[in-house]
Parts: structure tokens; C-alpha cells; sequence
């Protein structure tokens, strides 16, 4: 069926040719900063970041985004959502803090930085493109136009990586916050977009004109079937997403407050009255 599917789409071939060529020359250049010696790449800094390509690769250059473009809204949910919950996050881990301060070295650079990850900043304007995007009418509306289809998830993209880079705070000279603030944001993040995807869950009809047509790939699954799977595709990897990001957060933020306190002054002789375990 998926042969079948992308003989019929002409631009595939293109497409496809097009992710391929621009991820391998990240990978080359990726390997080229690796191998310099000028920073140090962790093994699984490296693993994260390629493994970010590939799956970018596998769900936006591959036969699946010919599904998502013409057949299923669910597949192009699950598209958007590993493209915008998960290959960000592994990118972002994938580079060392030095590599990254070689690039935000200038005052300038590093207040852009700063105002553009602003914690406030970004989860509204991360939550409110992705939520516009997903509106039925505007959604409609850029479908048929490429321009403004490529703009707006070049946007939510970006938005996507400004987002993360809050959460996972690689230079934390630039965005002092602290793990518990960071907690607290997720938790917002998360409820941000839940409107959207309740939507999509309890709608009694489709919305979404392009994936009313019927498709051949799993004619059991209606329109409004596929909406509903789109809802609970888009809950389950955000939240997932959200929810590996709050426990590593959590396990640092326990770890830290484990730490004993070096600010608590202690003097050659004197005598530490610790309690005694009965």
C-alpha cells in the first residue's frame, strides 16, 4: 500500500531527496565538530543527536509523511509531534556546553538568547502556534497553500527548540533557573495544550476537509475515528515527552537538595553534635 501511495505522489521523490541531503550535511558537520578536538562529545551526546536526525528523518522525509500529507490526520499528528516533542530534545542534549558557548559568545548573542527563551516567552508562543495550527479553519486554509504550511511548521519548530532549551537549560549562565522552576514550567506547558487536544478528542464530527475523503490504508478507520486517535496520539506524546522530562528534573532537583550544605562553616577541633540513631 505505502509503494502504491508514493508512486502516485510525485513531489515524494524530491521531498525525500531534499530531508536526506540536508540531515546528511548536519551529520557531516556534526562529525566534523566531534572530531576536532576542540570539544569533548560524549558518546551518548552523540547517540542522542543522530538518533534526533533519524527519527526527524523517518517521520517528515520518509513514505510516512506521504501518509500523514494525504491519508491519515493521526499520522500527521504523530508527525508533528515527534518532530516538535522529540527531536528537539535529543538535538539539544546532543550538543556540549562548550560547542554551545563558541555560539553565544557575544553580549548581544547571549541577550537575543536570553529574551527568546524566556520561560513565559516560550510556552506561549510555543502553546499558542501549535494550538492556532491545529484550529480547523486555519488549518484548512494553509493545507492549501504550501508557502504558508512550510512557514508554519518552520515556526512551530523553531518555537519547539527555544522551548526545550528552557526545560533543559544546556547554558545555565544564560537562563538561571532553577530545577523547581523548571518543574513548574513543564507542568504549565503541558496544561497549555490540553484545550486542543480535548478538542480533538470529543468533537462529534470531522473537521479536518482534506482527511474526509476516505482512504484505502485502513478503511475500517472513519474520519471522525481518525480525529479522535489524532487527540489521544497528540496527549500521549506530549505527556510522554513532558513526563521523562519532569523525572529527570525531579532526580536532579532530589539529588541536589541530598548534597551536603559546604556553606555551613566548619572549624579544625570543633565538635558536630549530629543526632543518634536509636
Amino acid at each position: 500500500m505505502i509503494g502504491n501511495i508514493t508512486s502516485d505522489a510525485n513531489w515524494f521523490q524530491l521531498w525525500g531527496i531534499g530531508y536526506f541531503i540536508f540531515l546528511l550535511l548536519l551529520s557531516v558537520l556534526y562529525a566534523k565538530a566531534a572530531s576536532s578536538g576542540k570539544y569533548t562529545f560524549k558518546t551518548m551526546q552523540r547517540m542522542s543527536f543522530y538518533f534526533g536526525l533519524f527519527l526527524f528523518y523517518l517521520f517528515v522525509g520518509s513514505p510516512f509523511a506521504v501518509i500523514a500529507a494525504e491519508d491519515l490526520f493521526s499520522a500527521h499528528v504523530v508527525e508533528l509531534m515527534v518532530m516538535l516533542f522529540v527531536v528537539p530534545p535529543l538535538c539539544v542534549l546532543g550538543l556540549p556546553r562548550e560547542f554551545l558557548r563558541s555560539f553565544f559568545w557575544s553580549y548581544r548573542m547571549r541577550f537575543a538568547l536570553k529574551l527568546f527563551t524566556h520561560p513565559w516567552v516560550t510556552a506561549l508562543l510555543f502553546n499558542l502556534l501549535l494550538s492556532v495550527y491545529l484550529v480547523p479553519s486555519i488549518f484548512n486554509y494553509v493545507q492549501k497553500h504550501t508557502f504558508l504550511l512550510g512557514l508554519l511548521q518552520f515556526l512551530l519548530l523553531g518555537a519547539a527548540f527555544l522551548m526545550w532549551w528552557t526545560i533543559i537549560s544546556p547554558l545555565p549562565e544564560i537562563n538561571r533557573l532553577s530545577e523547581s522552576i523548571r518543574v513548574m514550567y513543564v507542568f504549565v506547558a503541558s496544561i497549555l495544550l490540553m484545550p486542543i487536544g480535548i478538542f480533538l478528542l470529543v468533537a462529534d464530527s470531522p473537521f479536518y476537509e482534506m482527511y474526509m475523503k476516505g482512504q484505502q490504508l485502513m478503511p475500517n478507520l472513519t474520519a471522525l475515528q481518525d480525529q479522535q486517535l489524532a487527540g489521544g496520539m497528540l496527549k500521549a506524546i506530549q505527556l510522554g515527552s513532558y513526563g521523562i522530562a519532569l523525572f529527570l528534573l525531579i532526580s536532579k532537583w532530589a539529588k541536589k537538595e541530598e548534597e551536603p550544605d559546604d556553606h555551613v562553616p566548619c572549624y579544625p577541633g570543633q565538635a558536630m553534635n549530629y543526632p543518634i540513631k536509636k
